[in-house]
């Protein structure tokens, strides 16, 4: 008996691989479990010390905040301000082009409520 193998159906246009760039660079950048919980924090926040983003985000760690503090700092979505206090005060905002992700975040709680009572009603 002859197998028939299924064409898969892979849109190759330039749109679609521009899309499909632009999402797989968007998820490289905002990837983990606790770069949207960050962000959201500080898009409400304001500005906020690394110890106030530690009692904020229930569950993160230390070394783990710092981490991804640096990455969201790297990719131009927060500021980090020193101030030459006694101790040190280092302070993290939400940048003018992270503040663009408030939208997609408020989106993606909105589905995340519907979801839940959709399954766990």
């Amino acid at each position: 008996m002859k197998t028939i193998k299924k064409k898969s159906v892979v849109n190759n246009t330039p749109v679609c691989q521009v899309r499909i760039q632009a999402i797989s660079d968007t998820m490289s950048i905002l990837s983990g479990k606790w770069k949207f919980h960050i962000l959201g924090t500080l898009i409400e926040g304001e500005s906020l010390g690394f110890m106030d983003l530690l009692r904020e985000i229930e569950g993160i760690g230390s070394k783990m905040l710092s981490k991804e503090l640096q990455d969201l700092e790297s990719n131009h979505l927060i500021s980090r301000t020193v101030k030459d206090t006694k101790p040190i005060t280092v302070k993290y905002a939400i940048t003018k082009h992270g503040k663009t992700l408030a939208p997609v975040i408020d989106e993606l709680a909105k589905w995340g409520i519907a979801y839940r009572q959709s399954v766990h009603g």
